[in-house]
């Protein structure tokens, strides 16, 4: 098995590619070996000394490492247990891990945010290991949880406010700011 590996814009973060699919439908957050508990995946990464997050993708694997680590010892341990977990042929996620989008019926404005942050923005920050989820609209605000690389990433301010919010702003002129939200 080979595992490609890619730095991300968030120097605390690498992005683990293992060439086949990690998680079906969504994606999966985890902030602590708690929440980890229903990924043996996720489990497996925060064993290892240093980890303080992981973040399952369609066909990657983002881990967050903690401040006073470096990667060039933390790399090889977690390219081990990506390799032990997938030839042990144990599932990833022991629980059906879909996304939630919001609740209830969209008005049009916000199924149109949507769509827009599902083709044209969640792409773009999956290539860097993230994902962005959109939490609401009200009063022409919008409100994006990040996820994986994007969470904590020096850059984030800047693909909030001059990246999405310049293209939802053009594409919805009732959208006047976006804000990241926990």
């Amino acid at each position: 098995m080979f595992i490609q590996t890619e730095m991300t814009p968030n120097p605390a973060t690498m992005k683990f590619l293992p060439g086949r699919g990690v998680v079906e439908n969504g994606t999966a957050n985890f902030t602590s070996p708690e929440e980890a508990a229903r990924s043996p995946l996720a489990l497996r990464l925060f064993e290892l000394d240093g980890v303080s997050g992981v973040f399952l993708g369609n066909d990657f694997i983002t881990v967050t490492k903690m401040s006073d680590q470096d990667w060039q010892v933390m790399k090889p341990m977690v390219l081990g247990a990506i390799m032990e977990h997938f030839t042990s042929g144990e599932a990833v996620m022991t629980e059906d891990d879909e996304v939630v989008f919001g609740e209830g019926e969209d008005d049009e404005l916000s199924a149109q945010i949507k769509e827009l942050i599902d083709t044209r923005v969640r792409p773009a920050v999956a290539q860097d290991g993230g994902d962005i989820i959109f939490r609401g609209f009200e009063d022409g605000v919008v409100y994006l949880h990040m996820q994986g690389s994007c969470s904590g990433c020096p850059s984030s301010t800047a693909t909030l406010k001059h990246g999405i919010e310049n293209m939802l702003r053009y594409y919805v002129p009732e959208v006047v700011e976006v804000r990241p939200v926990d």
